[in-house]
Parts: structure tokens; sequence; C-alpha cells
């Protein structure tokens, strides 16, 4: 397991962290007394030692940034984030493995019953802490803008379209001078909750046309790589690629990323467009179990919106963990909403703000 430490890949991270005012300094890095961090908006226990995560790779960015912070909000306390992806940190969470899993996609069928008995006896959370965007991201040599309709991503994915100029795409990207290129395939070679998602967004988008579902992709067209990272760096590296990725990273890997025309015209990937889709986002969970309805947001055709967003969730147990186990879940709990700021969208992610942050407050402040 990977403990997120001050390594080379976090120093900028902490560069930031200390611009902001959030990074305590060695004199004033202890709790006030109380057991509140200076810099918190909330009442932190101050517990030390490590937390164990583990699941999606999606949320690997963001973990960074949060484990520093939590280094740093509660000094001696440590965050150990395995980056599996999102049926493994289920699996792990559910065994007792780990503290909290992360992941892309809820619980289903037993898998709730058996989290409650991991927890025991007391139903287990999911909050939606990390909202990262899914972009579809490219490499044609040539072509920097791209606008696909959802029935023509549908099309590509299915390998019913299967050459860059074919008359559906052309038709959308007028003007746009597309090679004749065979279309390279990339999808997530393990069981993952992105993959989940873009086949539940395919699904809803395209009224059913799209008629597989679950965190497994579909093998007959394309081929596979491990990880967000993976078919980042295979679409990279193949002139003709397409793959669907978290945005940071796309981002990260230099890649285009297409507008994505849900019904109401193209809409660019951008913090804004994803904001407009998530103000009416809403909760199929009972009480402080907030398991966004993700059929209601994948069906949004609002214009400028742009609703093909992860909404990653913490698995915790509501109750029923150890008291410094339970003290050092809801400290990097509250860590996390004390940072939804620049940082986390320049990784890629989208700051929470508004009633969606605060009926996540909510959930954390009744964590037993």
């Amino acid at each position: 397991m990977t403990t997120v430490t001050r390594s080379a890949a976090t120093v900028s991270a902490l560069a930031a962290l200390t611009a902001g005012s959030l990074l305590l300094t060695s004199c004033s890095n202890s709790s006030d007394g109380s057991g509140s961090s200076a810099n918190s908006a909330f009442d932190l226990s101050g517990t030390t030692g490590e937390l164990r995560g583990e699941g999606a790779s999606s949320q690997q960015k963001a973990m960074e940034l949060f484990g520093v912070a939590y280094q740093s909000a509660v000094p001696g306390a440590t965050l150990a984030y395995n980056a599996t992806g999102s049926g493994a940190g289920q699996k792990q969470f559910i065994a007792g493995q780990v503290d909290f899993g992360g992941s892309d996609s809820a619980l289903s069928g037993d898998q709730v019953a058996d989290a409650a008995e991991r927890c025991g006896g007391n139903d287990a959370w999911h909050l939606p802490m990390v909202v990262g965007p899914v972009a579809v991201a490219f490499r044609i040599d040539g072509v920097d803008a791209l606008n696909l309709s959802v029935d023509t991503l549908a099309k590509i994915f299915k390998g019913e379209i299967t050459t860059w100029n074919d008359p559906t795409i052309a038709a959308e990207n007028d003007g746009v001078d597309l090679p004749d290129l065979p279309i390279s395939v990339l999808y997530r070679a393990e069981e993952s909750g992105t993959s989940d998602n873009f086949q539940k967004f395919l699904n809803v988008a395209t009224d059913g046309y799209w008629d597989t579902e679950g965190k497994t992709f579909p093998t007959k067209v394309g081929a596979g790589a491990q990880g967000s990272s993976g078919v980042a760096d295979q679409v990279k590296a193949t002139d003709g690629a397409i793959t669907y990725v978290e945005s940071g990273y796309a981002t990260a890997a230099g890649l285009g990323v297409a507008a994505l025309d849900f019904g109401a015209g193209p809409v660019a990937l951008s913090t804004e467009s994803v904001n407009t889709a998530l103000s009416a986002a809403t909760f199929t969970g009972t009480g402080n179990d907030l398991v966004v309805d993700s059929e209601a947001l994948f069906a949004s055709q609002e214009p400028g919106a742009y609703p093909l967003a992860l909404t990653t969730y913490q698995i915790v147990c509501s109750a029923g963990y150890d008291e410094e186990t339970a003290d050092r879940v809801k400290d990097f709990l509250y860590t996390i909403l004390d940072n939804q700021n620049d940082d986390l969208e320049s990784a890629g992610y989208v700051p929470l703000s508004g009633s969606f942050r605060d009926r996540l407050v909510t959930a954390v402040d009744a964590l037993a």
C-alpha cells in the first residue's frame, strides 16, 4: 500500500497549500487545545496514526492533495490510499482491510448487507466527496477540437463507426479536416467505476441504444489498459485513439477533449459546465447515505451543462469503528471539505459548494 508522503509528487501541492495559508507553521501546527486545527472550519480530534483507504484510481490525484492537507491539519496522522480500482476498494472495505473505500459507483445487492455486517450492524454511507468530470479524450494528429453527439459516441465505442472521416463524424465537425484513419478504442481493462458510470451514461443518454452495463467494459471492440493513467498513456501513444477517462488524466497527458452534444448543442468540459449540471443533482439514498441519482444527472440536456461527471464516493461506516479509527475517518473527511479549492480544480476535479457541500457536512457531522 502506498503511503501519501511529502515526496516530489506532492511538493507543488505543499507549496500551494502554504500559499493559501493551509499549511501550519511548526509553532502553530498543533491543535488549539480543543482538538480543532487552527486552520480548519471543523472541530478536529487530532488523532494520530495511519488512515487506510483503497479504491478508485479516479480519486488518486485528489487523495494526494488531501493527504498532504491531512498531515498538515493533524500532525502525526498519515493517509495510505491504494488506487487499485473501485471494485477492489469496495471489496477491501467490506472485508475490513481498509478504513474507507473509494468508489465511482455505489454498493449494490448483497454488498450493502455485507458492508453493514462489516460495520458492526450499522449502515455504510456513500459520501460523494470527490467529483470529477469524465473526458472523452482523443489523439488525432492535426485535429485539436472535436464535437461528438452522444449517439455518435456510442457508435464509436460499439465499433459501428470505425474511421475518423466517417460521414457521421464529419457532419458534426463542419470545416474540420478529419483524416482517413482507423479509430482505436481504448477502455479500462479491470473492473472500474468509471466504466460503470460511462456505460450508465451512454445507456441513459442514448435511450437504451447502448445496452451493456457494469464495472467491466465490453471487450469486443478496441483494447484494454490498466487504470486511468494506463488508458490515457495508451491514447497519447496512439494516433487515432479515443477513450473515456477522468479529465485530470486527459489534461496531464496533453490529450484532446471532445465537446459533447447532450441534446442542446456541443458543450465543452469545464468547471462551469459541470457545476451547471451538478446544481440540480438529487439523491436516491436515504438520510445521510448520499447516493447521487446518476440516471437523472446523466439524462440532463440543459444548455451549457456537462453532466458526464463521476460523483466519486468515500464509503464509510456510519458507526461501528473503534474510537481512534472513527476519529481519523472524521478528521480526514473534514479535511476534504476544508480543501475544496483551486488546487483541487487544477488537478482535474470540481470544488464542491452550496447545498451539495452542505449535505456532506451534515453527513460527516453525523458519523458516530
